[in-house]
């Protein structure tokens, strides 16, 4: 965890000097304010990661201080002190841009948990800038990983991390999620990046092809041969080989792959010389390999040489949050792409998109909003526009809408501890609607 630099901003003394000292223990830089005044003037003259805020001050209220603080660096994280009374101030100073809160009387081993998450996040957010500025330098953009949760903040800097090393990278995620968009960000972050990435899908090809894609083949190995051709892994040599859908690869190419894997060499279909090559797998599935390995189709020796680093993308419908930011980079897109005017949205039909689930993931709602903009005839798209809007597509949305509220529910009720208060809060509802929803679902 890194110690963090923060402003406590508290107009009682005893309470702001205990939770200096606190503080202070835990390895945190603490300067304090009495009062909002104090801590607006210490925030346009310094740095801080953090502001510690009382929201009930004399002449100052907190959210005045959130708001103030905001507008000068939106980047500085507040978390909110607020009475057990006054919660519905904490979800308003939340929606203001605070980033956490915490009540009074304040429970120090709580307060120091959030600030832990808060160092943790901040250190992530630190980390991926340096891995875009990285990118940038090389020339290499992240624009088409559009991402904005923590699941995917996550996954970004692992990217980062396990870049430079050369261990195998095993992606697993359900189809459409951008395994190979995570594949060619290791690879463009790694010191391959000047070497090519090859991708290969070993779903999309039968055996004796796959193999002879990926190792070469002599001229006369097989009718039709009338030439030699070099595989797939001298064509990456130096760089990195991609293998999607390798739950598909055969067992009789899977002993060739693992070889290499342990030699790093192979030899042509069809030729005795051993042939060497210096290149990094990174593998991709949507399938469950350790069920393929008890079932005997997939090497268990194979297995646990491709899956040194595991990344695991969450399908669409676990990051909601990120609906916005690719509707409107696919809307961007695709209307430069065909020519046409900027596009948006009528609000009946972003609603109806926020709420689907998407089991064809990323891939699918680009293909929506492909599509709803090369048939649009307007400047706004409408619901007559999507595909899946019609009688039936409501009610089975209406399902799939019902499912995710009672996950959403069990969720917040797991990150509070079953405290209800807190529950609701970061649902955005009232207890006595959460209340009466917790009572429909047992």
């Amino acid at each position: 965890m890194n110690k963090l630099h923060i402003l406590l901003v508290e107009d009682g003394q005893s309470q702001r000097e205990m939770l200096r000292d606190f503080l202070a223990r835990q390895g945190h830089v603490v300067d304090e304010a009495e009062n909002g005044e104090i801590a607006i003037s210490k925030v346009l003259e310094g740095y801080f990661d953090l502001l510690l805020l009382d929201y009930k001050m004399p002449k100052m209220n907190g959210m005045e201080v959130l708001k103030k603080v905001k507008s000068i660096n939106p980047e500085i994280d507040v978390m909110m002190m607020t009475a057990y009374g006054t919660l519905e101030t904490a979800v308003e100073a939340m929606k203001a841009g605070a980033l956490d809160y915490v009540t009074k009387p304040i429970d120090l081993d709580e307060l120091n948990i959030i600030i832990n998450r808060i160092s943790e996040r901040q250190t992530l957010i630190r980390e991926n800038e340096i891995l875009r500025q990285e990118l940038r330098d090389k020339g290499v953009t992240t624009d088409k990983i559009i991402y904005g949760s923590p699941k995917m903040e996550n996954l970004i800097n692992m990217a980062g991390r396990v870049a430079s090393s050369r261990a195998t990278v095993l992606i697993q995620g359900e189809s459409g999620t951008g395994k190979e968009l995570f594949a060619r960000l290791i690879h463009n972050l790694s010191p391959r990046s000047e070497k090519p990435m090859v991708a290969i899908n070993c779903g999309a090809l039968p055996e004796n092809l796959l193999e002879s894609e990926l190792f070469g083949y002599e001229k006369g190995a097989f009718t039709g041969a009338n030439t030699r051709r070099i595989g797939r892994f001298e064509e990456a040599d130096g760089g990195t080989i991609f293998l999607d859908e390798i739950g598909e690869m055969s067992l009789s190419v899977q002993v060739k792959l693992l070889r290499f894997l342990q030699e790093h060499e192979f030899q042509r279909l069809g030729g005795n010389r051993t042939i060497h090559s210096d290149v990094r797998i990174i593998s991709a599935t949507n399938q469950d390999l350790e069920t393929k390995v008890k079932e005997g189709i997939f090497r268990e020796d194979l297995f646990y040489r491709i899956n040194v680093v595991v990344m695991s993308i969450p399908p669409l419908r676990e990051r909601k949050e990120e609906i916005p930011l690719l509707i409107e980079h696919f809307l961007v897109h695709f209307a430069f792409e065909n020519g046409k005017n900027s596009q948006n949205l009528s609000s009946e039909a972003k609603d109806l998109l926020l709420k689907y689930d998407y089991p064809g993931n990323v891939r699918e709602l680009e293909n929506i909003i492909e599509r709803a903009v090369v048939i649009s005839r307007e400047p706004v798209i409408t619901m007559a526009e999507l595909p899946f809007y019609s009688t039936d597509g409501q009610k089975k949305l209406k399902e799939s809408l019902d499912a995710l509220e009672r996950q959403m529910i069990q969720e917040a009720m797991e990150e509070t501890d079953h405290n209800q208060t807190k529950a609701a809060a970061i649902l955005g509802i009232s207890e006595r609607t959460l209340r009466y929803k917790l009572k429909n679902m047992s």
